[in-house]
């Protein structure tokens, strides 16, 4: 399988959310870190996508972790790695397009995946990493918006390192 890096979008995160929804690819959009003497902060992230049936949630995986495949039908995920580093897939069933993108400390910024794309991560490194993620409708436990796959289910996609 081939797989190619989302697009980069330098504009807004709202026009990269509608550019996602509207040609059904998944989109990167770089952040810089503010930075002072006292540290360092990635600020006003997410803003102007949330909405009242969205919600934020945080997760670690552990290294040697694949959380993949899943997709959703009325939902777009929004990915940060605060910590360490993950390998986002993506993949068009449809089209039988993949795209792969290491996100994290030292590559900020956020991954947009519209409806109905297959998505997971896989953790990269030996470190734990931590995944901000805001979605657009929130969890129904009565009614989840997912459907699930196994994290080998589409043959190729390339979860491993990729020595180059």
């Amino acid at each position: 399988m081939n797989t190619t890096t989302p697009p980069t979008f330098s504009g807004s995160l709202p026009d990269a959310h509608a550019k996602a929804l509207e040609t059904r690819t998944p989109q990167f959009v770089p952040t810089s870190h503010f930075t002072d003497d006292r540290g360092w902060s990635l600020m006003n992230q997410m803003q102007g996508v949330m909405s009242d049936q969205g919600q934020i949630n945080f997760s670690v995986q552990y290294p040697g972790v694949i959380k993949a495949w899943h997709r959703h039908t009325l939902q777009t995920d929004f990915w940060m790695a605060l910590v360490g580093h993950l390998k986002v897939g993506v993949y068009d069933q449809d089209s039988n397009t993949a795209w792969s993108i290491v996100i994290g400390e030292k590559r900020p910024g956020t991954v947009i995946i519209p409806p109905p794309l297959w998505h997971g991560a896989a953790t990269v490194g030996n470190t734990p990493a931590g995944l901000l993620y805001y979605v657009t409708h929130s969890y129904n436990p009565a009614k989840p918006d997912e459907e699930r796959a196994s994290h080998d289910a589409f043959p190729g996609f390339p979860w491993h390192v990729e020595h180059k």
